[in-house]
């Protein structure tokens, strides 16, 4: 169960007086006088969550007496610059930041069997997901660890947060590559939402097996929209154990997903400061396809867009192959070898293709009008877009247009899913 457990609105101050109490909890249950302590906090795509400034209280509350040190969960992102780092962790040392190297930072500690992963998938897997993760995180001694996140759905795991900040936050490419193809088989549908999908109990298995003797415990915020569409905070859950993140995600699944009529035209905005790649900015199809209406359009404004990739080798494979559908996808997988190597790409590929059901219209700061067709979207000027759709004065919902057009805007779409009653409802078990 959470040690620490709060709902409803929640603000600032009262976040912080819940994460002193957790550091102090963790005193007692972990570590009386932890002399090596590690934050683990999400990156910059999680940053309106207030992660940044949680993590800057938890390390001043232990830099007191201990040597701190912190690596966001890049996963395969692009690190932080220290521009960056200062902007979402304030005054935290640059040289207390690490940057976690997924190619070659990282150690093989086990593996989830491909039986198990077969086993779990309802056989759509059958392959081994390797346990690679963070050498600082196995090698160094820590006396606590702190994991830092935000619950809200996710494509891959069902909620995003606990143990994903190993597996795949501070996880080596085999495993991210096995992990996300794993997902992408049992279908994004068939992931967002749920409490454990199949991924998320292959991780729970590692955790168990590999990782239970780490002195390491989750710090858990939820958000939600206020009546004036303001995002808050509305959960802190802090604790040990599986049952934290389920209390988290539970608490994200009664807030963050919102049922809808089929939409037939969805304005999302992706803020210029958090999303500058398709492969985050793409979150925007991910939460709303459940609630795209067939033949409707999305338009993701996107003024911070500069790239497809986080990586120069995944940005080239979508220019490569673009975002094309599962069939065409799969088809090329089969002889492919890039497509075999970069696996967390192919399965992106899938993820950010609508199957032909829908339009996906980009409106990018920084990318051409070639560069958008050229993988398969649709483009409308930035211009163009912020002229038509006056984002500071939309509300999240149903607006008209003056000229009678029905749009439903997101302004925060990484922060919630959006679905039919029929979809949600119609999933297998």
């Amino acid at each position: 169960m959470p040690w620490i457990s709060e709902e409803g609105f929640i603000d600032k101050n009262r976040v912080l007086e819940l994460t002193m109490q957790l550091a102090r909890e963790a005193e007692k249950r972990v570590c009386a006088s932890p002399r090596r302590v590690l934050l683990l906090p999400p990156d910059i795509t999680r940053a309106h969550s207030g992660a940044g400034w949680v993590t800057n209280a938890l390390y001043h509350h232990f830099a007191k007496s201990a040597d701190v040190h912190l690596i966001p969960t890049l996963g395969q992102h692009v690190p932080h610059t220290p521009e960056q780092n200062r902007w979402m962790f304030g005054d935290i040392p640059e040289q207390a930041i690490h940057v976690h190297d997924w190619r070659n930072g990282v150690k093989q500690i086990g593996e989830v069997p491909a039986s198990y992963v077969k086993e779990v998938s309802g056989g759509k897997a059958d392959w081994p997901i390797p346990v690679s993760v963070n050498r600082m995180l196995i090698d160094e001694p820590w006396d606590l660890i702190i994991n830092v996140g935000h619950v809200v759905p996710h494509e891959v795991l069902g909620f995003a947060n606990h143990n994903k900040n190993y597996f795949i936050g501070l996880g080596g490419k085999d495993m991210i590559c096995a992990s996300h193809m794993m997902a992408a088989c049992c279908g994004i549908e068939n992931n967002l939402g749920r409490l454990i999908t199949p991924l998320r109990a292959c991780y729970n298995k590692a955790e168990d097996e590999y990782l239970s003797t780490l002195p390491d415990i989750y710090l858990q915020l939820v958000m939600a929209y206020d009546d004036s569409g303001a995002l808050r905070h509305t959960g802190f859950y802090a604790g040990d154990d599986v049952d934290t993140y389920l209390a988290a995600a539970e608490a994200s699944r009664s807030c963050n997903i919102s049922i809808t009529e089929p939409l037939h035209k969805i304005v999302a905005v992706m803020q210029e400061d958090e999303f500058h790649s398709t492969w985050v900015a793409n979150k925007a199809i991910y939460r709303t396809r459940m609630a795209m209406a067939d033949g409707g359009e999305l338009l993701i404004i996107a003024p911070g867009l500069t790239r497809f990739g986080e990586q120069p080798d995944v940005d080239q494979l979508i220019r490569s192959y673009g975002y094309s559908g599962t069939t065409r996808i799969m088809e090329l997988y089969k002889k492919e070898a890039v497509l075999q190597d970069l696996t967390h790409g192919t399965a992106h590929l899938i993820h950010g293709s609508s199957e032909g059901r829908f339009t996906i219209t980009y409106a990018p700061g920084h990318l051409t009008e070639e560069d958008i067709r050229g993988v398969g979207y649709n483009y409308m000027a930035l211009s163009d877009a912020l002229k038509r759709y006056d984002i500071q004065s939309m509300h999240n919902g149903m607006n008209v247009m003056p000229d009678g057009e029905r749009v439903f805007f997101i302004s925060t779409p990484s922060a919630g899913l959006w679905s039919t009653k029929e979809r949600i409802m119609s999933r297998p078990s």
